[in-house]
């Protein structure tokens, strides 16, 4: 796996990966930043969330569950101390669909978390505290 990261001005930075997308990152206006994209610690989270995202709808649709849709809930806390690490991290995931099964539901939430998930297991190794929760709502 690759990335490029080009500065752009100020703190703020062009990141490449190796597939050829790409997205702004930016620090925060105290520091320099204009807010022309997210904050590096951002981008991790959000890499987290999708991480985890993409591993529970494809276990949910390999368990034939009619979701509709899939939304995830980050919420995080940093280290005060500098590097301000993150200590805990908490994913909600709320999937809406027809027929859902709690127990599917609460199955691919938790092979996500313990098997699958690579950004989730990388951050817990290094000492994060990571939770996760759901709701099912239906779609009718």
């Amino acid at each position: 796996m690759k990335a490029t990261i080009d500065w752009t001005g100020d703190v703020s930075f062009r990141a490449t990966s190796g597939t050829g997308h790409s997205v702004q990152i930016d620090g925060p206006p105290d520091q320099g930043g204009q807010n022309l994209g997210p904050r590096p610690m951002e981008m991790v989270l959000m890499g987290l969330g999708g991480c985890s995202s993409f591993d529970v709808m494809s276990i949910l649709r390999k368990s034939r569950q009619d979701v509709t849709a899939c939304h995830t809930e980050l919420t995080a806390e940093r280290a005060d101390a500098v590097p301000a690490v993150f200590t805990k991290i908490h994913l909600h995931f709320v999937v809406t669909g027809n027929d859902l099964k709690e127990k599917q539901v609460a199955r691919a939430v938790s092979l996500s978390a313990e098997k699958y998930c690579s950004a989730s297991i990388m951050l817990a190794a290094g000492g994060v505290e990571i939770t996760h929760s759901h709701e099912i709502h239906s779609a009718e």
